[in-house]
């Protein structure tokens, strides 16, 4: 019984000191500035895609 309290509270402990080191170094700011940034320019003057024709229908049905 000694043995799995003293086993959790060292892991609760580690937890919090390794949240403590992720809030301090600040990984998650860094996260969210970079999925806030556009990936490349966006291209306004592009031409129009061509209509895709639509594809031969078969005569057979599947089942």
């Amino acid at each position: 019984m000694i043995l799995q309290v003293f086993v959790s509270l060292m892991l609760v402990l580690s937890s919090v000191v390794l949240f403590i080191f992720t809030v301090k170094s600040r990984t998650f700011e860094h996260a969210d500035r970079l999925s806030l940034t556009p990936l490349e320019e966006d291209d306004v003057n592009a031409p129009p895609a061509p209509p895709v024709s639509p594809s031969p229908k078969s005569n057979q049905e599947s089942f």
